[in-house]
């Protein structure tokens, strides 16, 4: 998961002045971020060896059938975080280099990483800066994801199985990926199925990571660009998601209720930029309602299905 946390800003000084947006560069711990990266990518390489077949435990050396996986998915988390934080920097903000989170990479289909974030650590001056930020990670992990997941079905066989035969796990298929997977493998049958290469599940992967970030609430990505876009209904429509994500999970996908509980834990407020009462020009209008394009997009209710 990747998620943007500006602290809250203080009240309007007496004296009327703005905040440097720069804000004071604090300790820079890169051993941590580079041991993190490290970190993700044994256990990326490892998840995406036992998705290859691979049995580990018999033959530690096919642990190179995991590279393709791990490739993939780090392009995909690092587009997305280095762009929030190539972004940040431009508008001269306070920002920490991205923190990739290694997880369990067994047993499949386990990624191998909870993703990766980046925390801002000084205010945000004005909406225009919070467009810019919450849209650009989105929107790169997006672009990177797509070649990725076309990479992956091209390498995918493409079997037909009778009715009820099918097994393990299914994966949900939100609207980018049917176009993506009409335009690359063309229209298949009501029998037809995807043997997903790894490479194609960490494409699907990025497109589900985009959703995630991209859902309406708190201080997420698609919260920010909520709250620029809509700032009075900003806590409403915060509400109504979690409310929504928690009936998608008693009906749809039990995960929902987990993801719902965190994000309610988290909190739904959103620190106000330094001046609130700029208006956003024209094109980060445009910019917002593209990236809640791509949220509807890459959004599906059910992300895993057992077969």
């Amino acid at each position: 998961m990747s998620e943007i946390t500006p602290e809250p800003v203080p009240e309007w000084p007496p004296g009327g002045e703005l905040p440097d947006e720069g804000g004071r560069p604090g300790p820079r711990r890169l051993w941590l971020h580079i041991a993190l990266f490290l970190a993700t990518v044994l256990t990326t390489v490892t998840a995406g060896a036992f998705q290859a077949g691979a049995n580990l435990f018999e033959d530690p050396w096919q642990l190179y059938r995991g590279i393709p996986f791990a490739a993939g998915m780090l392009a995909i988390l690092t587009a997305h975080e280095m762009s929030h934080f190539l972004t940040a920097r431009r508008h001269r903000l306070d920002v920490t280099l991205p923190f990739f989170l290694p997880g369990p990479p067994f047993p499949p289909p386990l990624p191998g990483t909870f993703g990766a974030v980046i925390r801002i650590r000084s205010p945000i001056l004005e909406k225009r800066t919070l467009v810019d930020v919450g849209c650009s990670g989105p929107l790169a992990g997006v672009l990177v994801a797509v070649p990725v997941l076309v990479l992956g079905l091209l390498a995918s066989p493409v079997k037909t199985l009778p009715a009820g035969t099918a097994e393990g796990i299914e994966l949900g298929e939100p609207l980018l990926f049917k176009l993506v997977c009409w335009l690359t493998l063309g229209p298949l049958g009501p029998y037809d199925h995807v043997i997903m290469h790894p490479v194609a599940f960490a494409g699907w992967l990025g497109l589900l990571i985009t959703a995630l970030n991209l859902l309406p609430v708190g201080q997420l990505d698609g919260g920010h660009v909520i709250y620029a876009l809509f700032p009075r209904w900003h806590r409403s429509i915060s509400i109504a998601s979690l409310v929504l994500l928690a009936v998608c999970g008693i009906l749809t996908w039990h995960g929902w209720l987990l993801w719902a509980t965190i994000l309610a834990a988290i909190g739904v407020r959103h620190p106000p930029p330094y001046c609130d009462w700029i208006p956003l020009d024209r094109r980060r209008k445009v910019l917002g309602i593209i990236t809640i394009a791509v949220f509807w997009l890459t959004f599906t209710p059910v992300p895993f299905n057992l077969g």
